[in-house]
């Protein structure tokens, strides 16, 4: 018997699936009929824990349980277009992956992922802001869904307008790519120094998978980070307020772009 090559079939990205995600929205629609996220303006995927907490307590928010795999909350404050927000699905490529094509299925019509990250400059401090450029595909879900290359790009039009958001709020910050790995214990000096070298500010688990998945749905995508530790002359993380509260102006921006671009066509 022959031995099968241990790697993606050549060409992966192009071949169709087995399965479809649209076979999740119509199982949801048989228990809640009335599912979708199109009356939406979009949806902000977050990861933290606690920014899902402050989400869900805020006012004129609701739950949708059940739609997707994680927590999906509808954001609806009296005179605002709804926008979804979902967390809570697990972390790392696969599991913001699977949520961003549930997302998609029920028809979000574009997302914006908020959350930390850590650096791989001096330069950069706990609550540094920075706007996702490209990621560096050192995950493994997005070459299932790219032709080989070394970065997954966001929609560019939305990441405009997001840091126009964030200007028009004179909340500082700066545009840089991330580099995506689904192994946090085992990033390596030398990788950190390789990557910096090349421009490559940050270090995340998700972006790169989102940025895939995404583009193969045609779904604009945006990212942005705030700075939690550094993996620069490593010393035991600690919590820091500055990072909570760049999770906050994030999140807010994230809002308002969403709902200040819901009848803008992207192209993908």
């Amino acid at each position: 018997m022959n031995e099968l090559p241990f790697r993606l079939l050549p060409g992966k990205h192009t071949l169709p699936s087995v399965t479809d995600p649209a076979e999740h929205a119509a199982y949801v629609r048989t228990r809640h009929p009335g599912a979708t996220l199109t009356h939406t303006a979009g949806t902000v995927l977050i990861y933290q824990r606690a920014l899902l907490e402050h989400a869900r307590s805020q006012p004129h928010t609701r739950s949708n349980t059940g739609w997707v795999r994680g927590d999906l909350l509808i954001h609806e404050p009296p005179g605002h277009h709804p926008v979804a927000i979902c967390g809570g699905f697990g972390v790392g490529g696969p599991a913001a992956a699977l949520a961003v094509e549930q997302l998609a299925a029920l028809g979000t019509p574009r997302i914006i992922t908020v959350g930390t990250a850590a650096s791989l400059h001096s330069s950069l401090l706990p609550g540094d802001l920075i706007v996702c450029d490209r990621a560096l595909r050192g995950d493994g879900t997005s070459h299932h869904y790219l032709p080989p290359g070394p970065y997954a790009h966001p929609c560019p039009h939305l990441t405009r307008h997001f840091a126009h958001t964030l200007h028009a709020a004179h909340t500082r910050f700066r545009h840089a790519a991330t580099w995506s790995t689904d192994a946090p214990y085992r990033e390596t000096a030398h990788e950190v120094t390789c990557y910096a070298g090349h421009g490559v500010m940050l270090c995340d688990m998700e972006t790169a998978a989102v940025f895939a998945t995404s583009g193969y749905r045609h779904l604009p995508a945006a990212a942005a980070f705030s700075t939690a530790d550094s993996l620069v002359n490593r010393q035991p993380r600690r919590h820091a307020p500055a990072t909570d509260a760049g999770l906050l102006q994030l999140y807010e921006a994230a809002l308002t772009t969403l709902r200040d671009t819901r009848t803008t066509q992207f192209a993908r």
